[in-house]
């Protein structure tokens, strides 16, 4: 009985051991970002980019984005798509994501914990940059009598869906100009219904937030000439000091073969990221891409830039990135 005793503690101790071996295994292969980033140690070994639809923008510049991060920091960011902005945001704050695309409008709205994120503000995720700009487009027939925003009163306008990013626009822009939707008669219509209707003559115009040239406004100017209602400054100056999120833009002369720039408004899209990733990660991400922004192939790539690269951007900034531009002279 003495032997077979010895025989099962000698088992016992043995699957202590390989328990023991198998925690610290997983222990140590287990990153989350929560180092200090000083060494390979600290790194996360893996990063999850979220973007958007697979036939918008932000996944295929996601895509050149998440490879110069594998590139440049040696930790694998994969981008994958989503259902972009707010969902996005939703990732970032459970954990499910590390980098995501939004505009710099709903990450605001989850900051103050507003629309789409009524009564529950988001803390622990914060902007590293801006990208590219998102324009705010009101588009009607050429031939219509809509001149300025002012010239909306009474017309049918397609405004997007209820709480939506283009919705909330639209909404912020009449206010502006003393207006209300009450002053419209609102339709909820997506990107390509809003421009049919204009082509079959059943709305009188549609607020497109998108970036330009926006491909459903392209197919409309094909068959339909088109115009996009100016924006002017003082309204601009007045928008952009209410919510610092909206930045100065202009849709340039030859767009959907406009013969004038057109001054209007833009959200741009954005890179948020979460707080659990250290600062010099954080840092690290941010230098990786500023430094190879030249080698990425997308049309949006020419907007990003250091100088622009904290535009619209009215929240708190991750302090890696912070860090890095300082650096750059680009903040005090």
């Amino acid at each position: 009985m003495g032997y077979l005793k010895k025989i099962k503690s000698l088992l016992l101790l043995s699957i202590l051991m390989v328990l023991t071996l198998a925690l610290a295994a997983c222990g140590s292969d287990s990153s989350n970002g929560d180092g200090d980033g000083g060494g390979d140690g600290d790194k996360p070994k893996f990063l999850q980019m979220v973007t958007g639809g697979t036939s918008g923008t932000y996944y295929p510049l996601g895509g050149e984005i998440a490879q110069i991060i594998t590139d440049e920091t040696g930790i694998q960011t994969d981008a994958v798509a989503s259902n972009a902005s707010a969902e996005n945001v939703a990732s970032l704050r459970d954990g499910d994501a590390e980098i995501g695309f939004v505009q710099t409008d709903v990450m605001a709205y989850a900051v103050e914990g507003i629309n789409a994120f009524e009564g529950k503000p988001v803390d622990n995720v914060l902007a590293l940059a801006s990208l590219y700009p998102e324009t705010i487009q009101i588009v009607t027939a050429a031939d219509s009598d809509i001149n300025s925003v002012e010239d909306l009163k009474g017309k049918t306008v397609s405004v997007g869906a209820p709480a939506s990013g283009t919705y909330v626009n639209a909404e912020q822009i009449l206010e502006v100009y003393g207006m209300t939707m009450d002053d419209i008669d609102v339709q909820n219509l997506d990107f390509d219904e809003s421009t049919g209707g204009i082509q079959d003559g059943n709305i009188d115009a549609a607020f497109i937030t998108a970036g330009a040239p926006t491909g459903a406004i392209e197919g409309l100017a094909a068959t339909t000439p088109v115009k996009i209602v100016p924006l002017e400054q003082d309204k601009i100056a007045a928008l952009i000091e209410k919510y610092p999120y909206y930045a100065e833009d202009t849709v340039p002369a030859g767009t959907y073969q406009l013969e004038e720039d057109v001054s209007t408004v833009a959200v741009l899209a954005m890179l948020a990221i979460s707080d659990s990733v250290s600062e010099d990660v954080a840092y690290d991400i941010t230098k990786a891409i500023f430094e190879n922004a030249d080698s990425l192939t997308h049309a949006k790539a020419e907007y990003i830039t250091l100088e622009s690269a904290l535009d619209g951007i009215g929240m708190k900034l991750h302090p890696g990135a912070e860090k890095y531009y300082k650096e750059q002279g680009i903040m005090e």
